[in-house]
């Protein structure tokens, strides 16, 4: 499907995920992945699906040859009387929801936009993705909100906004020659702007040890106010992410946001790292969801836990911080944000619709 022209003049504005969402999109874990114990994947799913419920409904996407199996797992775990959580029988081959499923942002007319980011396996290591491809336009389609393809390819996790017309994203993955051959710094930049109704776009490098998606900024630093940022930080010289994170700092507090303000910069310490299946991973506290009224983030049984806590507990004063277990999924790259996906309530003239 070639991309949607009608990008650049459709008003779009994608809200910041602290903004008002009318449920949360989950996966059901089911692509076998060398790091990847599957049982224990199903088990994290549905502990940040119950944490998550907490705060909003969930909607949880689940092949249908599984469906029976996630039902299940998730009555054996939680009242299904008091928890909202919703099956939606769809093909898939992949659970990483906030990659392949519609990126939403407001447009005119009071219409929810969907934006499908022609999801290609991160550049193309693996080769299995077609029913995932198809996500974004099967979950427009349930929810009736106008699909447009975009112009670029990548993955939500790619980007992080913050309601008011700032981007942040990472060089590696927009610029990636196996995702957007050819693509130059200045055209990934309209192209951004247009799709998420943005005029500034902050740009970070996304060099960690261990990443399959090859840089995603949800990693590495988001917002979490006005011109406010919390960012992955390391303060040891000798560990092998140290320049990669000062850099990023350096970038952060030299920037502005669309509106011409500094930024204020949080820096927090990255976990004690580990190695798994000989290779040293590169879990991130900044990787968590935003709900309403809630944050679910990963902790890893370490001492950098409870300070990472305080941090984003303070930058969100308003929100209940709830931890879950980062390590099934850091396993293979992943974290909280990476499976979820916020559907934004519509709001006009400050009102949200019900």
């Amino acid at each position: 499907m070639p991309p949607d022209r009608s990008l650049a003049v459709s008003g779009l504005r994608m809200p910041a995920e602290w903004e008002a969402h009318d449920c949360c999109w989950m996966a059901w874990p089911c692509r076998p992945l060398p790091a990847w114990d599957l049982d224990e994947a199903r088990r994290a799913t549905v502990s940040i699906a119950a944490a998550v419920a907490r705060f909003e409904p969930v909607r949880l996407i689940v092949s249908p040859d599984l469906v029976t199996q996630a039902r299940k797992l998730l009555t054996k775990t939680c009242d299904q009387t008091t928890w909202p959580v919703t099956l939606v029988p769809l093909p898939i081959d992949d659970s990483w929801t906030r990659d392949t499923a519609p990126t939403f942002v407001f447009g005119d007319r009071r219409r929810l936009v969907g934006i499908d980011w022609r999801f290609n396996a991160y550049g193309g290591i693996y080769r299995e993705y077609a029913q995932t491809a198809q996500m974004a336009r099967r979950v427009c389609s349930l929810t009736g909100a106008r699909h447009l393809v975009a112009g670029l390819t990548l993955e939500g996790g790619a980007l992080h906004v913050d309601g008011e017309g700032t981007v942040l994203t990472t060089e590696e993955v927009v610029l990636d020659p196996c995702r957007n051959p050819g693509l130059e710094r200045a055209e990934a930049e309209r192209l951004l702007c247009d799709c998420l109704g943005a005029r500034k776009v902050i740009w970070l490098t996304g060099r960690l040890d261990a990443d399959n998606t090859g840089g995603h900024v949800d990693n590495l630093a988001c917002f979490a106010g006005r011109a406010t940022v919390l960012a992955l930080a390391e303060d040891d010289p000798a560990d092998s992410q140290y320049g990669c994170l000062q850099e990023n700092l350096e970038r952060l507090r030299t920037a502005r946001d669309a509106r011409g303000r500094r930024l204020q910069v949080v820096p927090v310490r990255q976990p004690l790292r580990r190695e798994y299946a000989g290779r040293v991973l590169s879990p991130s506290y900044i990787n968590f969801y935003i709900a309403n009224g809630g944050i679910v983030m990963p902790v890893f049984g370490d001492a950098m836990d409870g300070p990472a806590v305080a941090s984003i507990g303070a930058a969100f004063p308003s929100h209940q911080v709830l931890t879950v277990d980062g390590w099934p999924l850091a396993r293979s790259d992943g974290g909280v944000h990476c499976v979820t996906q916020q559907h934004p309530r519509l709001c006009v003239a400050g009102h949200c619709a019900t």
